[in-house]
């Protein structure tokens, strides 16, 4: 049993323009060579090889890279799945959504916030049909899939964008149970409503529960008195030469325009003062639903509930509790951990956990609290019996401890890497400041061309180390490392400032992969660049 709270479209007329999650009979590869095939959307390019010398830290711009539709990644492609062929359609398009009381205008994938969930098996092909009836370019990256490198949906590195009216049909296979979620890839669109869990269960699933619960938490400030998430980019980067930078600079606000400036002037209202906050996001939400109007998920007393939360949001860490009750994780980013009981847990952008609840008997607040100076929460219920329900602005006690980071874990028996020395080692300065708004990876801001080269079977450890003020939760594409110690394995981790912190992973994704901040402001501004596998010649 999965309950969702989505918030229906409002118009028969935009109703009719997102599809949605349908079957559907697209196909995506071609039998001979395994390339994709796009209806109206070109092969992305071979590897970009830019100029110039190898650089500092592992740094290389300048040699021959794998290409995301090479016969590597087709290789590597075939030993992930041989199961049955799951089909959807996913459409991107305009929307407008009752948010706190308030209509607002965004994207949205189909007729829902979130999206509809997308669930499949380890093992099963996953053909996704994709449609974008948005007004600009976009993508999907399917966020924690040890995805094959064309399927990735990083745009200019594994694909073209897909242009407005046009078709793109994702097509990989999933060979790891999870908990992971999608989005695009472009601008800052993520900051709108275009998000959706992807679900991949067990088979021989371990964990006994009567239900399961999927919770996606995310901020808001798309549509609120004509916000949108390109005029806040242009705001925080407008003293930089070039305003806007990243994977779509400004999309959708009108240049310069009046409207433009007008927007760019509520911008700086939702500014924050606090050094370790950007944005004041005007509502936090859990299933789409603002405190006012909270999601109810319903249960018995004594009932065991699998919760997978999922923090969707653009800029914003939460603090999650359930009122009244312990939580036993039991994974972290999709993988297992040794189980541990916490009251409360610590979110960043980008990060999964599950947890496993035994309802007591009552009405409880599930709540999410934003981090830092925010003190802003979204909220829903948890419903066994009878009773009021608690006032939406309660924060339960449990939330005071801070909360359990994913660093606390350690990584199940079955999912531990082995022991084994690195084989290559890259340094990551993560730098930039909230005055300059210069977010950068080792002082260089992203470009296309930039490649940290590693090679296939290597062990490679990254090493990262935060000389901002802020905190950085730092996202890899196509893998998942594992953080010191025995610690989980996960695909994103936070680094606090002034710290280091060194993650492994195994090389063993060909392709050119995206790391970066999932804020989504700072890797927009910079903090991002490419992990890039060298071919042997």
């Amino acid at each position: 049993m999965s309950t969702h709270s989505r918030r229906a479209l409002l118009g028969a007329g935009i109703a009719a323009a997102g599809s949605g999650l349908l079957a559907t009979g697209a196909t995506a590869l071609d039998a001979k060579t395994g390339r994709h095939r796009s209806r109206g959307t070109p092969h992305p390019p071979d590897a970009h090889d830019g100029p110039g010398a190898p650089g500092p830290h592992g740094h290389d711009t300048a040699s021959h890279y794998v290409s995301p539709h090479g016969p590597e990644v087709v290789k590597a492609e075939k030993y992930r799945g041989s199961g049955p062929v799951r089909r959807f359609k996913l459409t991107a398009s305009a929307a407008k959504f009752d948010i706190g009381g308030l209509i607002v205008n965004t994207w949205a994938y189909g007729d829902r916030l979130p999206g509809r969930e997308i669930r499949v098996n380890a093992g099963d092909k996953v053909a996704v049909s994709f449609h974008n009836r948005l007004p600009h370019s976009t993508t999907v990256h399917w966020h924690g899939v040890q995805i094959r490198n064309d399927m990735d949906g990083s745009p200019d590195i594994t694909q073209r964008s897909v242009k407005a009216g046009r078709s793109f049909d994702y097509t990989f296979a999933v060979d790891r149970p999870g908990t992971h979620w999608f989005h695009p890839h472009v601008g800052v669109q993520l900051d709108r409503g275009l998000y959706a869990p992807l679900i991949v269960e067990d088979p021989r699933e371990p964990l006994a529960y009567d239900h399961e619960w999927v919770v996606l938490i995310d901020d808001w400030l798309d549509g609120v008195d004509g916000m949108t998430p390109d005029a806040m980019l242009a705001e925080l980067n407008k003293n930089k030469p070039g305003g806007a930078s990243g994977h779509g600079g400004m999309q959708g606000h009108g240049g310069r325009s009046a409207a433009a400036s007008r927007w760019r002037r509520r911008a700086r209202h939702l500014l924050s003062d606090d050094p370790s906050d950007s944005i004041e996001h005007p509502f936090h939400l859990i299933n789409g639903r603002a405190a006012r109007d909270r999601e109810t998920f319903r249960a018995k007393p004594g009932d065991r509930i699998r919760i997978r939360l999922i923090n969707a949001a653009a800029a914003t860490a939460y603090r999650v509790a359930l009122g009244g009750h312990n939580m036993t994780v039991t994974h972290t980013d999709g993988y297992p951990v040794k189980h541990k009981t916490t009251d409360s847990l610590l979110i960043a952008m980008g990060e999964r956990f599950d947890v496993l609840v035994t309802a007591k008997d009552g009405v409880f607040p599930l709540t999410a609290l934003s981090a830092g100076s925010k003190n802003q929460t979204a909220q829903a219920l948890l419903r066994t019996g009878d009773g009021e329900a608690p006032n939406e602005k309660i924060r339960p006690t449990e939330l005071r401890s801070g909360g359990l980071s994913a660093d606390k874990f350690k990584a199940a028996a079955s999912v531990r890497l082995s022991d084994s020395k690195p084989d290559r080692t890259i340094k990551m300065d993560l730098t930039g400041s909230m005055k300059d708004w210069d977010w950068a990876i080792n002082g260089r801001p992203f470009t296309e061309t930039q490649r940290y080269a590693v090679h296939q079977g290597e062990r490679v450890r990254i090493i990262f180390h935060n000389k901002t003020t802020m905190w950085h939760p730092m996202h890899l594409h196509g893998h998942t490392f594992a953080l010191p110690n025995g610690g989980p394995r996960k695909d994103t981790t936070i680094v606090l400032p002034d710290k280091k912190v060194a993650v492994d992973f195994d090389a063993d994704n060909p392709g050119l992969w995206m790391l970066h901040c999932h804020n989504i402001y700072h890797s927009e501004s910079g903090m991002m660049t490419v992990l890039g596998y060298k071919t042997r010649r």
